[in-house]
């Protein structure tokens, strides 16, 4: 276990050992990253009335076109299944860049719903891409050479220690900033809005980041252990996990946002609690709170609908001294009913109530 488990070994070639329980748990980590994968992409299609959007593409490309073929190729390098190398690597290689930029691209998607700069989301976007570039490109030119170099291989499996270990590092400090972004900006809402539903959600976001956050440093604990068969597979499992609980309490965060943005625009004319939960009260175009009440409601509590017909009144007649230039109107007022005349530039007269005529 301990010769198969070794950087040197588990790179250029498979498990050489023959301890049956280790052979089990590669196994069974690369089965729960499966389960997991398959559950997201089913999950994804089932829910997503439209198949596009970052959030789309990087959810079900780091799930399906990251974690299998990811799994795969180590199951068929681990177990030696293949005597085409190439094969096994170029598995591992595509998966490893669909899903741990994937991953990222995840957050990202999402991070204009709590991060309302759009200088730091540029700055976060720009990481993510040069990230790619610097660490990406070269691991991967590592392990094809690696495994499939001729001349001076011990080289390039010393280039490669080194390279995994600083790729893994950068890989998380990413991670970190961008969850460490999540976390800063959901505090700061949770002391704005004492709304319970609302705390609810957020604290469920606090705690994926943190949850991802400590994945992370366990995985770079394993990898700077030189325990590079079972830091692989457990990657696989860390971020299929990772994925589904972002895919968990994303989407309830737009949801959440939704609502906060309806209300703060439309909370002097509407309130969420005049209609039931099943009704998105964003794409309501009428005003379904004046339906002819059968009691009068004091929408003040310093105001009589008295003061507010007088109110009506008073503004009514400003506006259209206004228009005509007149500082003052004869206008007629009984009770409720208010007439004006057909013709407002003219002068109007009083009304002779004795004539029958």
């Amino acid at each position: 276990m301990t010769s198969g488990s070794s950087p040197g070994n588990g790179i250029t070639g498979g498990y050489t050992g023959d301890d049956l329980g280790f052979k089990i748990a590669i196994a069974t980590l690369a089965g729960v990253t499966w389960y997991n994968a398959i559950e997201l992409i089913v999950l994804v299609f089932v829910t997503f009335s439209q198949y596009h959007g970052t959030y789309f593409w990087s959810l079900f490309l780091s799930s399906s076109v990251g974690l299998v073929p990811y799994q795969l190729g180590f199951l068929l390098k681990f177990f030696n299944l293949t005597s085409h190398t190439w094969l096994s690597v170029t598995f591992i290689t595509v998966g490893w860049w669909c899903m741990v930029t994937g991953q990222s691209m995840v957050l990202y998607s999402r991070l204009h719903l709590v991060l309302a700069s759009p200088r730091i989301l540029r700055r976060v976007l720009a990481m993510i891409v040069l990230d790619a570039v610097l660490l990406h490109l070269p691991t991967t030119a590592l392990t094809y050479g690696s495994n499939l170099a001729t001349h001076r291989r011990s080289a390039w499996i010393t280039g490669y220690n080194v390279m995994e270990k600083i790729q893994m590092t950068g890989f998380c400090i990413q991670e970190f900033v961008i969850s460490g972004l999540y976390i800063w900006e959901t505090t700061r809402m949770l002391r704005l809005d004492p709304d319970r539903a609302k705390r609810k959600i957020m604290y469920q976001l606090v705690a994926i980041n943190l949850v991802i956050i400590l994945m992370d440093l366990g995985l770079l604990v394993v990898e700077y252990k030189d325990e590079y068969i079972m830091e692989t597979m457990i990657k696989g499992v860390v971020y299929s996990i990772k994925l589904k609980l972002e895919y968990a309490v994303l989407g309830k965060l737009v949801h959440l946002v939704r609502c906060h943005v309806w209300k703060s625009a439309d909370s002097t004319t509407r309130r969420t609690s005049d209609f039931p939960d099943f009704v998105d009260a964003s794409r309501v175009t009428t005003d379904l709170t004046h339906a002819a009440p059968t009691s009068r409601r004091r929408d003040h509590p310093y105001m009589d609908s008295d003061d507010v017909s007088i109110a009506i009144f008073e503004h009514s007649r400003a506006n259209r001294d206004q228009e005509t230039g007149h500082s003052e109107v004869s206008q007629s007022w009984s009770g409720d009913t208010h007439t004006n005349h057909p013709y407002p530039d003219r002068e109007l007269s009083p009304v002779d109530f004795t004539n029958d005529h």
